[in-house]
């Protein structure tokens, strides 16, 4: 988004990735922000949000690994030390990070389920934000990366007692 945009990565805000860490999850410009701006409507390119940004995004992992020739480790560690950053120092006021938490019901997944959602930070706690709209799209997408969660849950059912 940042590129797209020519503006620096510190300026883009409450970016959403929705769900699993996989190729299904969700990276939703919805509320997303450039400088106070609305990413929407600041790149208005549908075709290039669908056919270049999502699946650029749900494919980072393995283009890591084809970069990098070897493992993405290093990129998992640095993302642990931004997460463990953004959850003790808390999140900037007014933005959002994505985290995968256990679920408590919002935006429609069962509660328990551990899912990426945006969060707020404070106080070495977080909170789920509430309130971001859901298109029939979106919650396509939401389900879709919902539904592998429930099949990854279900295929080590057995090995957890």
């Amino acid at each position: 988004v940042a590129a797209r945009l020519k503006k620096p990565v510190t300026e883009i805000s409450k970016m959403t990735i929705w769900g699993n860490h996989s190729a299904t999850q969700y990276p939703d410009l919805t509320s997303a922000e450039a400088g106070g701006k609305k990413v929407a409507q600041l790149i208005d390119d549908s075709a290039w949000v669908e056919q270049t940004f999502i699946p650029t995004v749900q494919k980072r992992g393995a283009a890591i690994i084809e970069a990098r020739g070897s493992s993405s480790a290093a990129s998992a560690a640095n993302a642990a030390i931004d997460h463990i950053r953004d959850w003790v120092h808390g999140t900037p006021p007014g933005d959002w990070v994505s985290m995968g938490v256990p679920s408590d019901g919002s935006y429609g997944i069962p509660e328990g389920v551990i899912y990426g959602y945006p969060v707020t930070c404070k106080n070495g706690g977080y909170e789920i934000v509430q309130g971001i709209s859901i298109s029939d799209a979106s919650r396509k997408r939401m389900d879709a990366t919902h539904q592998e969660v429930q099949e990854e849950k279900a295929a080590v059912k057995h090995l957890l007692g």
